[in-house]
């Protein structure tokens, strides 16, 4: 598992108007979690954090997390639990980190990577359909899978691979649901031909129209 030292320092200020400064200086407002502490409030540069999240360990990746308060640096292992984006700029724009121990196993969500084209698909014309991205699995830090891989070559139509077909690493520990299914391979639905409409169907008839016009007539009082 890749590690990567990231540059921090206190924050000061709350607030929607506070976070809004720190952006504007090219920065993230985040926090930092660790179990039974009141969070800490740091900011951290944007390049450099989208740098940390975009290597192969992507969210898992193990961070230390320097952070300065102007005087002395206190260094923190963290992972990022959390971030949030804006809806309409995809900006990232808030963080959370949780510290955590080297020694001590988290619960992380691992990417399922699939691997090659099933016979199911290229031979028999079905379809392919991936029904979970990421696997919940229990860890120390260290031992954190980059993805787990799935090879589905040899899915045919109605076959499926469970979670509990799944292989993983020594030292990690499936929480996912065994009956689970990640990837499976089905017939391909024909698709429904549109009804025939038949000359006349669909139409209103004229005679009703006539009939109907013909009825009001009738009901109009004579002249004197």
């Amino acid at each position: 598992m890749e590690k990567i030292n990231l540059e921090a320092s206190l924050r000061e200020g709350t607030g929607k108007s506070a976070a809004r400064h720190v952006r504007q200086q090219g920065q993230v407002p985040a926090v930092v979690y660790k179990d039974g502490e009141v969070g800490l409030s740091v900011r951290v540069g944007l390049k450099d954090l989208m740098r940390a999240l975009h290597t192969e360990a992507g969210a898992n990746a193990i961070i230390t997390l320097d952070i300065s308060d102007g005087t002395k640096v206190d260094s923190r292992t963290v992972i990022v639990k959390e971030t949030q984006v804006d809806p309409l700029t995809d900006a990232l724009i808030h963080a959370d980190f949780h510290e955590i121990s080297l020694l001590e196993k988290i619960t992380v969500d691992v990417p399922i990577t699939v691997k090659g084209e099933a016979i199911g698909v290229a031979e028999e014309d079905g379809v392919f359909t991936q029904a979970m991205w990421e696997l919940e699995v229990e860890c120390l830090p260290t031992d954190i899978p980059e993805h787990i891989d799935v090879n589905v070559e040899e899915l045919r139509i109605g076959d499926a691979i469970h979670v509990k077909d799944l292989t993983v690493p020594e030292g990690v520990t499936v929480l996912s649901d065994d009956d689970q299914v990640v990837a499976s391979v089905h017939v391909q639905e024909a698709e429904e031909e549109p009804e025939e409409i038949e000359e006349g169907e669909g139409e209103e008839p004229e005679v009703i129209k006539k009939g109907k016009e013909e009825e009001e007539e009738s009901e109009k009082p004579e002249e004197e």
